[in-house]
């Protein structure tokens, strides 16, 4: 794995960046993955002794980059986890869809439900059971020949929402082999967390994020990703 990449760190939290294709946590890959890559760098940088804590507040699916967040201790632990799970962490994502996007702003609202023998998710009735209820506005900033660039902002935060939801209205992200039906393809997925927004857990203070993903690689060489970064 490269270098790790931290945009903020003190004593409570460290925020950095996921490259595309690592996993948030140990997995049965057996790869590199980011919260490892977190307590090495800890441990390393600061000499500590024996197990570093680290604590795992929020993920990232394997295939999408972007900024990340950890808390340095159990108490930042808690209440970061809390800010997730009252959904009062702003998360944006960009996006790059297959096709022309013709409406360009929606809200969606779906239910969904994960499919743990084939290891997807699926749109299901509000009445089926374990449905979830998972919303997201996006708004298209512009388009190529065969494709549009989103910004995203998920209200909810399930488990490859952005890529079930898009793909249901009919238009699955590039590089996606599992809701694009893109079958051995080698474009990245077009899929980045490019900010992150919350309260500090300890200072109280507003912090936000932002991070450019790699402009030199398809998809988003496409695009004036750069433009977007300070929106």
């Amino acid at each position: 794995m490269e270098k790790l990449t931290v945009l903020y760190e003190d004593n409570h939290i460290i925020v950095v960046i996921k490259p595309q294709n690592v996993p948030s946590m140990p997995d049965a890959s057996n790869d590199e993955d980011m919260l490892t890559k977190v307590k090495n760098y800890v441990k390393e940088k600061y000499n500590k002794p024996g197990e570093v804590f680290i604590g795992l507040v929020h993920r990232l699916d394997r295939p999408t980059g972007g900024i990340m967040v950890f808390a340095r201790n159990s108490k930042s632990a808690k209440r970061l986890a809390e800010c997730f799970a009252n959904h009062t962490v702003e998360k944006t994502y960009f996006a790059v869809a297959k096709g022309i996007v013709k409406v360009k702003s929606q809200h969606l609202l779906n239910y969904l439900k994960k499919d743990e023998k084939e290891n997807i998710v699926k749109i299901v009735p509000m009445s089926e059971k374990g449905a979830k209820k998972a919303e997201l506005v996006y708004n298209v900033l512009e388009n190529d020949k065969t494709s549009s660039l989103l910004e995203v902002r998920i209200l909810t935060g399930r488990s490859h929402q952005i890529r079930v939801q898009l793909a249901n209205i009919g238009y699955p992200l590039v590089g996606d082999v599992k809701y694009g039906k893109e079958k051995g393809s080698t474009i990245k997925l077009g899929l980045w967390a490019g900010k992150l927004s919350f309260v500090h857990p300890t200072t109280k203070e507003k912090m936000v994020f932002i991070a450019s993903p790699d402009e030199s690689v398809a998809p988003w060489k496409n695009f004036r990703m750069e433009k977007y970064m300070t929106r």
